[in-house]
């Protein structure tokens, strides 16, 4: 036979002999590898890759690293406290950067924002998780610390979104954890400023009734005008009575100059009595009069002081709060970490999975190798004699096991064999027929 002349031969030449003895058969099972593994390849889904490449954090000092320590406690329900702990013993931002990406927060609300559940066929919240950490892969350089979230999709806008919204979540989540003293401050100032402004309100308003129904513009200003004007009234007065007094030595009071200077010299003390508020019905002020009398503005005065005063404060305050909240906004921005993109996420156009001709080559040399594996192991099986205890176990084994497939796929599973033999156990096979049988 062919296989005792290879004993007999080279070992490599027996082997290249054996080989081109079953080249068909070779050939055959390897074009069916290749159609077989190109199929696969093809089924299999593609997927894209999105990467987007974040700068490292600048370094945090003084208030700083209070604000991360601070995040390192609120974090804790999220798995962050750990990270932000190893942040404050030596490292720096990027890896509590890292453990945010990763946090079940962020998670959580990607999840949400695209309905993954739907997407990864995922019913629960947490298969959801698992799948987007496994679509996911954030990797801190240590070098140059550069941060890079690469996030990986059946659809490859889907996958540039999640990218963008992970960074988007991160600052975000960031801006929202922070503790610092600017942040306390700025939120103090915001409160203050709310409740000095209600207070300004009031005051103002209390302020212009008073002046409204007193016509109270600016009380120091009336009361030097209306003395200036007082006195001009008086000066004219002292003079009309002097020209009064001289006529009527001259002339009867019928006359008319001495009528026309007695009536100017009655205008001018009712104007003079006016202004000093005396002469109106009891002293009340008329209601047609455009400015209070010179008797009332010291009582005016002190109200109108103290109205205004108090508005002044207020409004200072306000105006002083309103420069510390800016101020505390400005350093509360210089104290949280910014995150800066130095590689936006972009619409990937090249699948980065399934590797079609890897796949292809790869499952083919498999293939070819487990058939020529059976090849060696059939020329190897025939080698055996066909006494040996070895191949007459497998050729009862092959058989009982033919026999029961047999009787399943004629009888249905509805009885049982009633005799041994359909299982193989009936009588004894002679070792030749299992060796016929097997080949």
């Amino acid at each position: 036979m062919l296989w005792e002349t290879v004993n007999r031969e080279p070992k490599g030449l027996a082997h290249l002999q054996l080989l081109w003895e079953h080249r068909r058969f070779l050939f055959r099972a390897g074009i069916c590898a290749i159609v077989a593994c190109t199929l696969v390849a093809f089924l299999i889904p593609v997927r894209y890759q999105s990467v987007t490449r974040l700068m490292p954090p600048e370094s945090q000092s003084g208030a700083g690293a209070g604000m991360l320590a601070a995040m390192a406690g609120r974090a804790s329900g999220s798995g962050l406290s750990g990270l932000a702990s190893s942040f404050l013993g030596g490292t720096n931002s990027g890896a509590l950067f890292v453990g945010i990406l990763g946090s079940q927060t962020v998670q959580d609300r990607l999840i949400e924002q695209f309905n993954l559940r739907h997407v990864y066929w995922a019913s629960k919240l947490e298969d959801a998780r698992d799948k987007l950490a496994q679509h996911t892969a954030v990797a801190e350089d240590r070098k140059s610390g550069i941060i890079t979230v690469a996030v990986t999709d059946h659809d490859p806008k889907r996958a540039a979104a999640i990218a963008q919204a992970y960074v988007t979540e991160l600052d975000r989540l960031v801006a929202e954890v922070s503790t610092s003293s600017a942040r306390r401050e700025r939120i103090f100032l915001e409160g203050r400023l709310h409740d000095v402004k209600g207070e300004l309100d009031v005051a103002a308003g209390k302020f212009s009734d008073f002046a409204s129904k007193n016509t109270a513009i600016d009380i120091p200003a009336q009361g030097k005008a209306m003395v200036e004007a007082a006195a001009t009234l008086q000066g004219n007065l002292i003079a009309a009575e002097s020209e009064l007094s001289g006529l009527q030595q001259m002339y009867t009071s019928s006359n008319v100059r001495v009528r026309s200077v007695q009536a100017r010299v009655n205008e001018l003390h009712q104007q003079l009595d006016k202004l000093g508020g005396s002469d109106l019905s009891g002293g009340v002020q008329s209601e047609n009069t455009l400015f209070p009398s010179i008797r009332k503005l010291p009582i005016l005065g002190v109200t109108y002081a103290d109205l205004y005063r108090q508005t002044k404060i207020e409004e200072t305050v306000y105006e002083l709060l309103t420069q510390q909240y800016e101020l505390a906004k400005v350093e509360e921005a210089k104290e949280i970490p910014a995150v800066k993109v130095l590689d936006a996420a972009l619409v990937p156009t090249k699948k980065s999975f399934p590797p079609r001709m890897l796949i292809v080559f790869l499952g083919t040399a498999l293939a070819m190798a487990v058939v020529m594996a059976w090849v060696y192991g059939s020329a190897s099986w025939q080698k055996v004699d066909a006494h040996d205890p070895r191949k007459v176990l497998v050729g009862e084994v092959l058989t009982a096991v033919a026999a029961r497939w047999h009787w399943i796929s004629g009888n249905g599973l509805g009885t049982r064999p009633t005799g041994k033999s359909a299982w193989g156990w009936g009588h004894k096979r002679e070792p030749q027929d299992d060796a016929e049988n097997l080949r």
